[in-house]
């Protein structure tokens, strides 16, 4: 799957293991830039991510608000 701005993903490695998250932008080629309701934005690591089939309508570097109500709207 091809991980772009918008696309859902689930936290596999970390603390945050378990919980959703959006990629708000692509900066290296191996770490994307995350950001969710119950994750603070930082930069990680694409192998601690699984992709799942959901891609958000966002702008790249949404502000955490926008991101939200995105993940809300789908049901997460």
């Amino acid at each position: 799957m091809i991980l772009s701005v918008g696309r859902v993903c689930m936290k596999v490695k970390g603390r945050e293991a378990g919980k959703y998250c959006v990629i708000v932008d692509k900066p290296e080629k191996n770490f994307v830039l995350i950001d969710g309701k119950d994750v603070k934005r930082r930069k990680v690591n694409i192998r601690h991510l699984e992709p799942l089939p959901v891609v958000l309508k966002i702008k790249r570097n949404a502000d955490t608000k926008t991101v939200e109500k995105a993940l809300e709207k789908e049901g997460f």
